[in-house]
Parts: structure tokens; sequence; C-alpha cells
């Protein structure tokens, strides 16, 4: 899906934010807001709660007004709005990292702002706020390019990317931040800029793995890779054989090449219709597998892990890149998540034996749906292109968990589990966690585990240039220097 309509220009839009300012100097209320194309709404408004509703239903999102943005010029009336009025800002593309309730101020829903722009010479995409990796990957496979997206292609790929993004081949080709080559972004005053390595660089490096600290990205440009087919697939066992498939799993991984992207699973999945057979209503330890070079290699290399314990199905075969949901089968449809993750140094005998203890077969009634890690090391730990945010260059292994908080007493076992299986796992960290998975943000020092310390006191004097009111408060943003 190939679309030419560009971006509109920096001249354009100081434009449109003379005329929003005209409004919003002397009458700080919607009427502010009624030259936006997009639709502008309150809670009792019709289709209010569709614009409000992201992916994960955990996050009632009940701001005072919502914008439906279909451009940057939407954003700049906006922002130059909240900033008028003081009025704190969220985002929402997809929803999927929503992990805490909005119960106020303003939403700009940036879901309609889907323009995608390929260069096959270049290898470059331009890409609106509103784009899903799903959508990309097809308007970029046709040049037999393909993209840094994650388990799931239907994640939008700016926010993603904020957070530094951790790619399915992320081994190979290094974070999803890594390739982006320059940024179109709104920040809290209402000023349309251009960020890149050369122009306006403390606000590139925080947009880098600093998250939505500093500003509403309204479309970025990023590189694309040159690769049409993986290797990939998930090599199940049964729950039961857990042990023996981790244990080989943590020496097997290691000596693997960089090109050899992989995860380990616990997964416990209910009976419900929107999991497909035979994965319904079962117990399972997983293998998720995704190789970059010679097919008949990556079948070689996987040989010890298959060999660890019994194997129900296995569904590894050279593949389209853009079936690659197919790999980790990360759910379609919304439900109601709790996410959490930690970065680990390495995954030792000590580790496994102390995961399995929390996670493993003999923990009965377990109640998280997923518990992971997914092996770090090659590219991800490598120097990135350009000074950034990322924080997680030193780890080993990522953990990451979900439960499903569906009703009082399911979410109450979820954050029991979660709080046991974090301290348990602590001794092994690095202590840091990604803001992407970090789950639901805490107070500034929860907060501030996404980054290193210098890197956490350069984020905020960064946003102390860029948003010094907070008005970008909500989700995982951290507070202007004082």
């Amino acid at each position: 899906m190939e679309q030419t309509r560009r971006r509109p220009s920096v001249a354009h839009v100081h434009a449109l934010q003379e005329d929003a300012m005209t409004a919003t100097d002397h009458t700080p209320d919607l009427f502010a807001l009624s030259g936006i194309r997009g639709p502008v709404l309150r809670p009792d408004d019709e289709g209010y709660a569709d614009e409000v509703t992201g992916f994960n239903l955990a996050a009632r999102n009940t701001p005072d007004v919502v914008v439906g943005a279909t451009g940057a010029d939407d954003v700049v009336a906006a922002m130059r709005w909240a900033a008028a009025t003081g009025t704190p800002v969220a985002v929402q593309a997809t929803g999927h990292g929503a992990n805490f309730p909005l119960d106020s101020g303003l939403l700009i829903n940036t879901s309609r702002m889907t323009d995608v722009r390929i260069d096959p010479e270049a290898r470059t995409a331009t890409v609106g706020a509103g784009v899903k990796w799903s959508l990309l990957l097809e308007a970029s496979a046709p040049h037999g390019l393909a993209t840094l997206n994650g388990s799931s292609t239907d994640v939008g790929v700016v926010g993603y990317t904020l957070g530094g993004g951790l790619p399915l081949l992320g081994r190979a080709y290094g974070y999803a931040s890594d390739l982006v080559r320059s940024f179109q972004v709104v920040t809290a005053d209402g000023t349309l800029r251009e960020a890149d390595a050369d122009h306006e660089a403390d606000l590139f490096w925080a947009l880098r793995g600093g998250k939505g600290n500093v500003g509403v990205v309204t479309s970025l440009v990023t590189e694309l890779l040159p690769l049409s087919r993986v290797l990939g697939g998930g090599i199940y066992c049964a729950g039961e054989h857990a042990e023996p498939l981790l244990r080989a799993y943590a020496e097997w991984a290691p000596t693997t090449p960089p090109q050899m992207c992989t995860g380990f699973t616990l997964l416990r999945l209910p009976p419900l219709p929107i999991i497909p057979e035979p994965l319904r209503g079962r117990f399972w330890a997983r293998i998720a597998v995704a190789w970059t070079g010679d097919p008949d290699e990556g079948e070689r290399l996987l040989a010890p892990v298959r060999a660890a314990a019994p194997v129900e199905f296995d569904t590894v075969a050279d593949m389209d890149y853009r079936r690659t949901d197919e790999i980790y089968q990360d759910p379609r449809d919304p439900i109601p998540a709790r996410e959490c993750c930690a970065l680990l140094r390495d995954l030792t005998p000590e580790a496994v034996d102390t995961l399995l203890a929390q996670a493993g077969p003999a923990v009965p009634d377990f109640p998280l749906l997923l518990v992971e890690l997914r092996h770090m090391g090659g590219k991800l730990a490598g120097p990135a292109p350009a000074e950034d945010a990322v924080c997680s260059r030193d780890a080993g292994y990522l953990l990451e968990s979900v439960g499903v908080p569906a009703g009082p007493e399911a979410a109450a076992a979820v954050e029991t589990a979660t709080a046991s299986l974090y301290a348990a796992m602590a001794p092994y960290g690095t202590g840091r966690t990604m803001p992407n998975l970090h789950g639901r943000p805490g107070d500034a020092s929860d907060r501030a585990r996404a980054w290193t310390p210098q890197a956490y006191d350069r984020l905020r004097r960064t946003k102390s240039t860029y948003d010094p009111e907070n008005l970008l408060r909500y989700g995982h943003t951290v507070a202007p220097a004082a």
C-alpha cells in the first residue's frame, strides 16, 4: 500500500499555528479547536467511546476531550489549545501500550494519520503517526524490503519506536529506533519541528528511547531492511516438559549467531474461541524462532533444542516476512492486560531454577497468561548509530509477563504473581526495564528504572526545554528538571 501524500512542510504548519493561536490567545475553550478537521468530542458525544478505547482494555480512558487528529496541523492546533489552557495531554494510536487510566485532560488520537511513502532506492519509509507495522510491511514488501517490527505487526510504528522498539529480528539488526533518520514532532508549545542527528539533536536523542516525553510525533522517516523471507515459527512442548526445554535453551541460546533471534515462553492459555486450536486451553512451553540466514543452516542449529523435550508440534518453516505474526502468535483482539518486564544480565542455572520455582509446571493455578524470555545481545548490544536514550544494550535477556485482570479476583491474583516473580528474579537483573513493556508506571523512582541515572537526568533536562509545564504527563513520562 504505497501512498504519495507528503508530510506538511514546517512553514505550512507554522501558518496554521498562527491561526490556532489567534483563537487560543483570547478563547481558551473548545471554540479554539473548531478548525480541526478531525472529530473533537466530549464524554457525552456520540463516537467518544470508540475514540478513547485502545487495544489494552485494562486502561479505561475518560479524558475531558478527545481530538481525532487527521494530520500535523490538527496536532498543532490541539497542542496550542492545551498550552493556552494548561490542559495535560496524552497520545494514542493503537493503545497497545496503554498501561495507565486517563481520567482527565486531552487525548490526541492519531490513528487516522496513516500515510506511508516508500523510497525503494533509498530504502526508507516516511510513516504517519497512526501507521501500524502491518501497513508499513505491506507497503515495503513489494520492493523486497522489510521492517524492524516486534512480535505483533498490529502495534503502531511510532509509539513502539519512541520506546526504542525491541524487534523480532533485534539480535540481527538492532533496535527499531536505530534505523530512524528523522522525526516530525509537535512540542508542547505547539511548534512543529524537524529533529534528526544534525537538527534539534537533544530532541532527536530523547525521541529514540525516551518514549513520549518531549512531543507528539506526527511522522518519522526510517530505514528499511533488504529482506523478504525468514525461517520462523514455534517449537511447542507440553508445559510439563518446561524444565528440560528451558535448561537446554539457557545453554544453547548463547552459542547461537546474531542471526538467530529467539524467545522461550511459558503459555497458559484459556479455553476461549479466540485462541486457535491446538493451543486453546492448554499449558505450553515454547521456543519461538526467527532466523535470517540460510534456512538449512538454521534448521541444523535448532537440533539441540528440538531434542531437549518431546515436541508436540513444530511450525518452524521458511516464510514470507509478512507472515511473521505467526511466530509468536500474539493476540489479535483487544484484551485487558497487565504487563511487566525486567532486564536480566544472564540466564544462569540459578536464574532458571528461580523462574521455574515461580512460574513452572509445579506451580498450581499460576495466574499469568505468559512469562517470556527474549534473548538479547548481538546488534542489540552494539552502539547506536547516533547517541540515543535506549538503556538496555547491556542486557542478556528480557523477562516479560502478561496477566489478564478480568475481574477483581483475577486482578488481585495477577498482581500478587507479578510482584512475586519480579522480586524473585531481581538478583539476576540489571535493575532496569524497557519503557514499552514496563507496565503500569509508578512513582518517579519506578519510572526511572527504564533508563540509566545519566540518561534519566538528561531526559528530564530535555523535558524542561521542550515541555517545561509538563503537559505530556500521562504514561511512562518523567518530570522536567527543576
